[in-house]
Parts: C-alpha cells; structure tokens; sequence
C-alpha cells in the first residue's frame, strides 16, 4: 500500500523546510519538494539534509510533474518572500499567478491545498489583525507593500471561488507574523531580527535598533508578533488530520512583544550584558513603518488547535541553544 503524497512547494525554504521536517517525521506520507537549491554555499540544501524525502524538482517542472498524479494535499510555501522587491510583475507572476494556477489545479483534482498568506495583508494594523475569511473583510485591508498587496489578491480569489463553490476539499491559508527560528541563513537581509542581531550578541557587542518616532512609544519599543518557526510548523501539519478545518488562521504566538525584549531575551540566552544602541529610523521607512502587530488566534482555537506557543523568552532560547549557538543552525 502506497504512501499519501504530499508536495511542498518552497519546501527548501525557511518555513517550507521546518514543515517538511514535520511531515516526515511521521513516517506516514511521501513527502516530495518543489524548490530551487541554488549555489550550494548558501547552505539552503542543508535544510532539507535531515530529513527522507520522496522526490526533489524545479518550479518550472511544477505542473508536468503534477499531471496525472494523485497527491493528498499541497503544501505551497513558494513565492518570493522580501518585502523589498522592486519587480512588482514578478512578485505578482510568483505570488499570484502561480499560486492560482495551483489552486485551480486542486480544486480539478481533488487535493488539498494550504498556503502561505502573510500578516503584511493587515497593512498598518488600522482594522486590527482578526483573520475573516469573508471577501469583504479581506478587500478591507491595506497593505503597504506589493509584497502584501500580492497576497492579498490570492486571499480574495479563495475567498471569491470558494463563496461560488469551486475551491479544494480542503484550502487553508496561513498568515504568518514575524516568524524566527533554524533554517533561515540562506536568506540574507531577509533573516529574522533575532538572526541578524545574533553575531554581535554572540560576540558580546552592542546590537542597534531603531528609535522611535512615534508618541507614547519608546526607543526599542516597537512592537511585533515573534513567532517560533517550530510552532508554525507544527500547526501548519495539525491540519493534515484536520481535513474539515478551512478558512484564513493567523500564525503567531498571539502576544505582541518589543524589539527591545527581543534583543534582551538573546542576551540572556547567551548569558551576556545587554548593550543596545539605538540608532535613527531611515526617513525612507518612517512614513510607513508598524509600530505593532498582534496575531489574533479565536478562530485558530475555535478549529480545535490547542498546542501553545511558546513565549519570546523560551523560542528565542530555544533557537540560541539549539542552533545559533548549537552544533547546526539547521533543523
């Protein structure tokens, strides 16, 4: 008797890679991967070293290797995931186009989909971050990026094909917040803040972050929704034994957190002085820059997803000890 198969798309990637680690740790699935490798020193390879999978292909092989397949659920996690990237017509061709091409092939065949939507949907925060799965809840949003924008234009085509009855059995999208953690050195500036900040924690200098320029919040005090990539991953993979759940989920730890308690709680899992400067934000971000973002987890709980998260403190020396500071960084 054969193995369900399930193809993760970005599966080399940071969250990509950790759900492959999930998944294959069940022993149960033929986990298969759609991803580009690249040049073998930026390591990315490495995050896929430790784990079994069934097949490796390039994006470009995404649909003729899906022709005729029976595959149990899609794992898309692939798209371009800096917020700085300055060709809008290929964010669009990456984070829409294909992603819809991929929905609709699910939805002819039977599969299951979940998806990566991201938090960059809620914009500034002005409507708050409650993930509504309704059209009209997510037209109401305002990113503030193409990045965000091209997200959300997938969201609405969920959401429009799912209200006329053309959809997956199953489609989950997942908003991610400010996810950290192993199997992300490959990805350069776009590192978490926790990764970033590490080799000058680690070498016991001081680390920089901004000032604020915002009333009533302090230097340092600008807060975000730090999530353990290890969490989302394990939520993520709740959902293969919880076909009946569908809809938008938010994926953060639910409790918002500032820069500076992150920078404080890498101190203390390297067991050194905090030394924190705080350095002028570029006038070119000012304008646009959040200042806070919570993950509003209701409708997490109410599909039945009860596993905690865990808290700044202990992901962040979770990471530290196990990784950053550990034998591998990777996973």
């Amino acid at each position: 008797m054969t193995a369900p198969v399930v193809l993760v798309t970005g599966g080399a990637g940071f969250i990509g890679s950790n759900i492959v680690a999930e998944l294959t740790a069940r022993g149960d699935l033929d986990v298969v991967v759609c991803d580009r490798l690249r040049e073998a020193a930026s390591g990315k390879w490495r995050n896929l070293a430790n784990h079994p999978i069934a097949d490796l292909f390039a994006p470009e092989d995404l649909f003729a290797w899906l022709d005729g397949r029976r595959v149990e659920l899609v794992v898309h996690m692939g798209a371009i995931s800096s917020t700085t990237e300055p060709d809008a017509d290929l964010m669009l061709d990456v984070n829409f186009a294909l992603s819809r091409d991929l929905f609709y092939w699910c939805a002819e065949a039977g599969s299951r989909l979940i998806y990566a939507s991201s938090a960059a949907t809620y914009g500034g925060g002005e409507l708050g971050f409650v993930d509504a799965p309704d059209e009209a809840s997510i037209a109401a949003l305002r990113p503030l990026n193409a990045y965000g924008w091209s997200k959300q234009l997938f969201d609405l085509l969920v959401a429009r094909e799912t209200s006329r009855g053309h959809a997956p059995p199953q489609c989950v999208g997942l908003r991610f917040f400010n996810v950290y953690g192993p199997n992300e050195g490959h990805k350069g500036p776009m590192r978490s803040v926790a990764a970033q900040l590490w080799p000058k924690v680690a070498a016991g200098e001081p680390v920089s972050l901004f000032k604020s320029h915002q009333r009533g919040v302090g230097d340092g005090g600008q807060k975000r929704d730090f999530v353990s990539v290890k969490d989302v991953a394990r939520a993520a993979a709740w959902f293969i034994d919880h076909p009946r759940a569908s809809g938008l989920f938010n994926m953060g730890s639910g409790e918002a957190r500032s820069f500076e308690a992150l920078a404080l709680a890498l101190f203390a899992a390297a067991g050194r002085a905090p030394a924190i400067d705080y350095i002028p934000m570029p006038e070119t971000i000012r304008e646009k820059y959040q200042y806070f973002t919570e993950a509003d987890l209701t409708r997490l709980r109410a599909a039945g997803y009860t596993a905690p998260f865990a808290s700044l403190e202990d992901g962040i020396g979770d990471y530290v000890r196990d990784h950053l500071a550990g034998p591998t960084p990777y996973r």
